[in-house]
């Protein structure tokens, strides 16, 4: 593979010192687990149990409601509360269950044994990764087992490890590839069962040394299987920097990645593969990354799905003094929480809290067309046109412009010497489109 990259992006401070090289904690969830129904793209799973039933940990609370959809599993036992509309992190009501937590994790039977994965049938991996509810934890949460049902899937011949985590101030990801190497290289080798044409390929920025090192190792006599560190760049992690970055080739919005023969998972659904394959364990907990200059002690936690962000922050130690935001997920393509009772969810990659001179809002003035958002936007596009189109609800104009070919990285906002919120006002724009297509 030739040694190639992706156009523009930026480089900047990425917080990741805070919460870098600190071994992986576990957060047992002590209060009430709370459980969306929507914590995947796609239709909001469907209740299989009531107010009233006992549940036990790894236990089906709700079913995929269709195609494109994901089950919902416990990480606690106990019994069902409510099952009630909650807020969610996104800001929108969503139907939920809340189990009363008895602390005693008593666990379903079968949970955590052992399989020789083998010798599966490439559909026994795929029902078994649909039985576990994983979803894509590096961005939207696209079911994985429909993301590894393509219609040709000899046709695929790249699988991507995405293991970039350029984002900043996120390390949950890198200390995943240096303390569990071995099951997210097991978990790669699943995934190549299903795609017998496919090369692995695992892609690391180079800030993450260890990494490389401890996956290098790992697959030096692995035929098909192979390690790509590059030039920490943001937004390396994006799907289509990715494939760009690893095979050279070029996809639009218009296109899925196995229309350019590609697979992308993030290492941590990778690892949730491997974890639900060979070890009978469906997805109950991630890895998050818990940051920011007013975090006592920033670090990065297995936290159960269903507890509290609360929990996670106290786990850190608490804050050093009053915080001024509060965010899930980082800095670029993170949402602002407004309460920190709001629960940890598949989707959940951090915990980032800043104090308030870090967190100041920076004084909005208009466009003086400098052309730095051009610079640096991935996607080669113009944002200072297509925020003046998003501003006149001119939706004609956003597409002849090729908004629709917007990765919503944030990198226009973040470089914009006028503190304008471009990325914030495209991704509505390109969102509401969307919508109205969908609706026709």
């Amino acid at each position: 593979m030739g040694k190639t990259t992706f156009r523009n992006g930026i480089q900047m401070y990425d917080g990741k010192d805070l919460s870098k090289n600190k071994e992986i904690s576990t957060v047992v969830p002590k209060g009430e687990a709370v459980y969306p129904l929507a914590q995947h793209i796609g239709l909001p799973a469907r209740p299989v149990v009531e107010v009233g039933d006992a549940v036990s940990v790894g236990q089906r609370l709700a079913e995929a409601a269709g195609v494109v959809s994901a089950h919902v599993i416990s990480g606690v036992s106990g019994t069902v509360k409510a099952i009630e509309e909650r807020l969610t992190v996104a800001g929108t009501m969503c139907e939920t269950i809340v189990v009363e937590n008895d602390g005693e994790f008593r666990t379903m039977e079968g949970l955590g044994e052992k399989r020789e994965y083998t010798s599966l049938s490439k559909g026994e991996i795929r029902d078994y990764i649909k039985e576990a509810g994983i979803v894509g934890l590096g961005g939207v949460g696209f079911p994985t087992h429909v993301k590894l049902s393509p219609k040709n899937e000899d046709g695929i011949d790249y699988v991507i490890v995405n293991g970039a985590e350029s984002e900043p101030y996120l390390t949950a990801d890198e200390c995943l590839m240096t303390e569990e190497p071995e099951k997210i290289v097991e978990g790669l080798k699943i995934l190549l069962q299903l795609f017998e044409n496919a090369k692995g390929v695992i892609l690391i920025e180079d800030n993450k040394p260890q990494a490389v090192k401890c996956l290098s190792a790992l697959v030096k006599n692995e035929p098909r299987i192979t390690v790509k560190a590059v030039k920490s760049k943001y937004p390396q992690g994006a799907e289509r920097q990715a494939i760009k970055t690893v095979t050279g080739r070029k996809m639009n919005s218009a296109m899925l990645p196995t229309d350019v023969g590609c697979v992308v998972h993030n290492v941590g659904t990778v690892y949730a593969v491997y974890m639900a394959v060979a070890e009978s364990t469906p997805l109950i907990k991630r890895v998050v990354t818990v940051t920011g200059d007013a975090v006592a002690n920033p670090r990065n936690v297995w936290a159960y799905m269903g507890m509290s962000y609360r929990e996670l922050a106290e786990a850190a130690g608490g804050f050093t003094e009053e915080p001024e935001l509060f965010v899930s997920g980082g800095p670029l393509t993170g949402t602002a929480l407004t309460d920190l009772e709001l629960p940890v969810t598949k989707t959940s990659s951090a915990l980032l809290v800043m104090k308030k001179k870090e967190a100041a809002k920076r004084l909005v003035s208009p466009c003086i067309r400098c052309g730095r958002c051009m610079e640096v936007c991935p996607s080669g596009l113009t944002p200072h046109r297509l925020i003046k189109c998003a501003e006149q609800t001119d939706c004609e104009g956003f597409v002849r412009l090729d908004g629709m070919e917007c990765c919503e990285c944030g990198a226009c906002s973040y470089v914009c010497p006028a503190g304008r919120m471009l990325a914030q006002e495209i991704r509505q724009t390109r969102r509401s489109i969307l919508e109205e297509r969908r609706r026709r």
